[in-house]
């Protein structure tokens, strides 16, 4: 089967994940993978932080999260959008949480060429100072973009 994605250069940010053939709405285009880790082991160690602005971090559930800056592929090129043309869905394994997976699909048809993006829905602990919605400042472009990739506590 020939690829439909591709990593390449991106004017929302760094390097993004393009379209090279269509995908049609609902399609699982790839999936998000990497190492899995604890949230204290990432906290521990230097795989990215509010302040950086910068992360190849997936969380799973309270426990796990999938680290891409070890053995990740190019879905952690996939950039943030306020419009997204595909979204981050969760296959939990129940009986290992260690196991859940996370695939990124379709939200409608995405024609060759354009940029695949998802809403990463980050929620940070600490308040969302301004300070901080400038180093999670969000490029997409959109209409309606918000500026951060920061969500709102609810």
């Amino acid at each position: 089967m020939p690829r439909k994605i591709a990593a390449r250069k991106s004017q929302i940010h760094g390097n993004g994940v393009f379209a090279l053939a269509p995908i049609a709405k609902g399609e699982r285009v790839i999936e998000y993978k990497g190492k899995r880790r604890t949230h204290a082991d990432v906290d521990a160690g230097d795989s990215g932080d509010a302040d950086s602005g910068h992360t190849f971090l997936f969380t799973l559930n309270d426990e796990y999260v999938i680290d891409a800056n070890f053995s990740g592929n190019s879905a952690r090129w996939i950039n943030h959008s306020c419009k997204p043309n595909c979204e981050a869905v969760l296959d939990e394994n129940e009986n290992d949480p260690r196991k859940s997976r996370v695939f990124i699909e379709a939200m409608r048809a995405i024609k060759p060429g354009e940029e695949l993006t998802y809403d990463y829905g980050i929620t940070l602990e600490e308040p969302h100072t301004a300070r901080l919605k400038k180093i999670w400042a969000c490029r997409c472009g959109a209409k309606n973009c918000t500026g951060t990739m920061l969500k709102p506590k609810r």
